[in-house]
């Protein structure tokens, strides 16, 4: 399917996964929605896509705010006439042991990698709908099929996001023509692991990141691009994607 000319909107897309996607689909001819919260970073994003030829617009949002998700799909729309791509990236993964009760990080991610995917579907929707058209991912994870100790928490997240996806294909799929995707990657080099506050866990993937190499963020905006190019008849649902040497 050839996808020059759709409109899409990037959610994470400061940095990682998500401005790794960003550039692959501005590459194909894509107009692209950068949605984060740090303004300074998609700002320089956008600047350095539009110098390249590209066509990208920043748009500072808080997933886990709906008025923020509406705004940053309202102003898609409003330039571009359409909106034909939602990448459901933004996420958090806080490693911690439950008995830590470090309940502030398990709030944040509920709210970010639950409600964020919610939030920004819910934006993109009656777009799609009326245009009877679109495709949406949501990013899961390895964590979403399998639990690991110190993730529990992040696995239920990413567990109801491959759920959610899953329903949400078999309701707008025949009714509205709208396909959905959850990819569902192992271990990738991101900021993620910025976001770990346990001193066990931090170095514990930093020592899982010196024994084997991680994905790229550019290996999995090019599982989006398959998905994305595929005939308009296929909807490929699930795409689980590991390193070669990620044994678990």
């Amino acid at each position: 399917m050839d996808i020059a000319g759709k409109v899409a909107l990037v959610t994470g897309a400061s940095s990682g996964i998500g401005a790794a996607t960003a550039k692959r689909l501005v590459a194909e001819g894509v107009v692209v929605g950068l949605a984060a919260r740090r303004k300074d970073r998609i700002e320089a994003l956008a600047a350095e896509i539009e110098a390249a030829g590209g066509r990208a617009l920043a748009l500072q949002t808080d997933v886990t705010d709906l008025g923020s998700c509406e705004t940053a799909a309202r102003a898609l729309i409003n330039q571009f006439g359409r909106l034909d791509v939602l990448v459901n990236n933004a996420g958090l993964m806080p490693l911690s042991d439950v008995d830590s009760l470090k309940t502030d990080e398990w709030k944040r991610m509920v709210d970010v990698n639950v409600s964020g995917v919610l939030n920004a579907t819910a934006s993109v929707l009656p777009q799609m709908i009326a245009q009877h058209s679109g495709h949406i991912f949501n990013m899961s994870s390895i964590a979403g099929r399998k639990v690991f100790i110190g993730l529990t928490v992040y696995c239920a997240t990413k567990a109801a996001v491959a759920a959610f996806s899953d329903g949400l294909r078999m309701e707008v799929g025949p009714k509205h023509n709208i396909r959905v995707t959850c990819i569902q990657p192992g271990a990738v080099k991101s900021e993620l692991y910025d976001h770990i506050s346990d001193a066990n866990y931090r170095r514990q993937m930093d020592d899982l990141a010196s024994k084997m190499t991680f994905l790229e963020g550019e290996d999995i905006a090019d599982t989006i691009l398959f998905a994305l190019r595929s005939p308009a008849r296929m909807d490929v649902a699930e795409l689980f994607v590991l390193p070669t040497e990620q044994g678990w």
